[in-house]
């Protein structure tokens, strides 16, 4: 698959995670969301390893990137708890989850080039002054 359809797919899914985050909130604490949430994505993960395993994919593991790998799990663990506890407070998912997401790409872009050294070109540049300009529309009506 294209890596632009796949994105779009990951895209999807990760709507479907902030929709259903967002019912969610309402009906049970930040913290019980958050651990159900991790459980079934941790459960999605052993069937997906296992699978690969059972197939005899190679699976070559170093301690850099469990390391890596662990804090991006500490990132997303907060991050789902963090989510909970906004919608929580009332936020429509059409406010905040553009103001989750377009700051996480924000962010994330600013990360790629101060620590990663990666080049943006003038036109991406403007992109994520874009996103700034919509996080700042979003957040300002409510």
């Amino acid at each position: 698959m294209p890596w632009f359809l796949l994105a779009l797919l990951t895209a999807f899914c990760l709507a479907l995670y902030n929709f259903f985050i967002k019912l969610a909130s309402s009906q049970l604490p930040a913290a019980v969301g958050a651990v159900v949430l991790q459980l079934v994505a941790a459960a999605l993960g052993a069937a997906w390893l296992l699978k690969l395993k059972l197939q005899g994919q190679p699976l070559p593991i170093t301690n850099k990137g469990l390391l890596l790998a662990a804090l991006a799990g500490l990132g997303v663990g907060l991050a789902e708890i963090l989510t909970f506890v906004v919608f929580g407070r009332g936020v429509p998912s059409s406010v905040g989850t553009p103001v989750i997401v377009g700051g996480s790409v924000l962010l994330t872009a600013v990360l790629g080039v101060v620590v990663a050294r990666e080049t943006l070109t003038l036109l991406q540049g403007l992109g994520l002054l874009l996103i700034v300009g919509g996080i700042a529309l979003l957040a300002r009506g409510h």
